[in-house]
């Protein structure tokens, strides 16, 4: 059974990655969807609290742990990827949507690169 997760797609990631997670019946807002864009950094992630969303971005400053403890947030999923091309974005995080149903997500930190998941936090390594 699919957990019930709710993500936040930064405005810095391809539009298509809210299409793939509500392809695959996640709940997903855009920061834009919700009048966010350009907001700052700590104001985005107090709002996906709030909210209970998952923030998804390519902004390396969310996996600071010290500025953003994954014990406080739903989730904090960070994209490194090498290569930023939209297209090559969609694939690794498409690649990644199967393992929410299997790694824990809730209060942690997932840093997804080209060929690896790491899972920091609470309920991860």
């Amino acid at each position: 059974m699919k957990k019930a997760l709710n993500f936040k797609i930064d405005e810095n990631l391809p539009i298509e990655i809210v299409d793939s997670l509500r392809r695959a019946n996640y709940d997903a807002l855009t920061v834009e969807e919700q009048g966010l864009k350009g907001t700052p950094d700590y104001n985005i992630a107090e709002v996906c609290k709030k909210e209970g969303r998952i923030i998804v971005t390519l902004d390396i400053d969310f996996s600071d742990v010290r500025t953003y403890p994954p014990d406080e947030y739903p989730g904090i999923i960070v994209l490194r990827v090498k290569r930023q091309s939209r297209r090559h974005i969609i694939n690794i995080f498409n690649r990644t949507i199967p393992f929410f149903n299997t790694e824990p997500i809730k209060h942690c930190l997932w840093i997804v690169e080209e060929n690896r998941l790491r899972i920091r936090g609470e309920e991860g390594i």
